[in-house]
């Protein structure tokens, strides 16, 4: 599956973004989905996972309450709205897709994707 995400940019502390991320090449609510961010200098973090229906979602303890993921399986979009934005979210967002995984299953972990897409900088100023 290839994966194109979008919507990330300069914001204002406080602000929001929505995050995009297309999916290909696979039959979409087949897939796992989730958001991970690498901010200058870290390792890649978790940040937020879906179900193939979209039944059950996640959020890291850093974003709850702010974040939210959703998708749209008709027109093979996943989305990360994002409110309250701090100078910590500041990262590069990446999408993640996997296949075969349990009905009903988020996965919060990098090594359970097997597909990524390129990322999108998302840059809070304070």
């Amino acid at each position: 599956v290839q994966l194109q995400a979008s919507g990330g940019g300069l914001v204002q502390t406080g602000g929001s973004l929505r995050l995009s991320c297309v999916a290909s090449g696979r039959t979409f609510y087949s897939l796992s989905m989730g958001w991970f961010r690498q901010a200058p200098g870290k390792g890649r973090e978790f940040v937020a996972a879906i179900s193939w229906r979209g039944t059950r979602s996640y959020v890291s303890d850093s974003v709850k309450g702010r974040f939210t993921i959703s998708r749209d399986n008709a027109a093979n979009l996943l989305f990360l709205q994002m409110n309250n934005l701090r100078p910590e979210d500041t990262a590069v967002y990446y999408c993640a897709a996997r296949g075969n995984g349990v009905s009903g299953a988020y996965y919060t972990t990098s090594d359970a994707y097997d597909s990524w897409g390129q990322g999108t900088l998302v840059t809070v100023s304070s």
